[in-house]
């Protein structure tokens, strides 16, 4: 093998060294022989005059890890060794492909003259040049009168209807409604809940009804039709 002294600070990272010896060796990037590269590169390495850690480290750790591909390499059949090279040539095509597009940008950029210049110092400028109708005005203010509502400290007589309202029992709603159902006042689940019922006594009717239901003493029909189960009402009274 031909002994070369590369200086790794000449090169960008290991990713570009690798791309100098593909190109050296007249390899396909497509169909690269790994093991070839692998030896060339930790060759490389090996006899860099550079001694610099903080610069060596990254070449190092690749190197570190092509060995480690070239010890998967020698097994039969390694799927760790098809997953690393699989990996490793993207990762150079891609390398490949974006020092193409910096190349171009370069070369673009060439003879082209950009000035900077420090940003210019404004004066900035409160007034308040909007006009608006006096319907916008008015529910400006309005909102600004409610927000200083919601501000004050609420009266006590605002609490009243919480801290007072009536407790609804479930057991109080299974008596109201059975006996609803049995006097024939009551005769589709739409019935039980009227308007003017408060969210406590929705709630306890609607529990009630779930009671009844998976006790077996109702039956909901698919239009919301309840009927009493006669059969469980005379099993009970048995």
């Amino acid at each position: 093998m031909e002994t070369v002294t590369f200086k790794l600070e000449d090169f960008e990272g290991p990713l570009d060294l690798l791309l100098h010896l593909i190109s050296k060796n007249k390899m396909n990037i497509y169909d690269i022989e790994i093991v070839s590269l692998i030896d060339h590169y930790v060759a490389v390495v090996n006899t860099a005059e550079d001694r610099d850690m903080a610069s060596m480290s990254e070449f190092i750790e690749m190197a570190a890890r092509l060995v480690q591909m070239k010890s998967f390499l020698l097994l039969p059949k390694s799927e760790e060794a098809e997953r690393m090279r699989a990996e490793l040539t993207g990762m150079l095509i891609e390398y490949s492909m974006c020092k193409v597009v910096a190349e171009k940008m370069r070369a673009m950029a060439d003879g082209v003259y950009t000035a900077v210049r420090e940003p210019a110092q404004l004066e900035p400028d409160n007034s308040y040049r909007l006009t608006h109708s006096v319907y916008v005005l008015e529910q400006a203010y309005n909102s600004l009168q409610g927000r200083s509502l919601r501000k004050r400290q609420p009266r006590q007589e605002q609490f009243n209807t919480i801290v007072t309202a009536p407790f609804v029992s479930v057991t109080s709603r299974i008596i109201r409604v059975l006996r609803g159902l049995t006097a024939g006042k009551v005769s589709a689940l739409s019935q039980l809940f009227t308007k003017t019922d408060s969210r406590s006594q929705t709630v306890a009717t609607f529990l009630a009804v779930l009671e009844l239901v998976r006790g077996g003493r109702v039956k909901i029909s698919n239009d919301g039709a309840l009927t009493v189960n006669k059969r469980k009402r005379r099993t009970e009274e048995e």
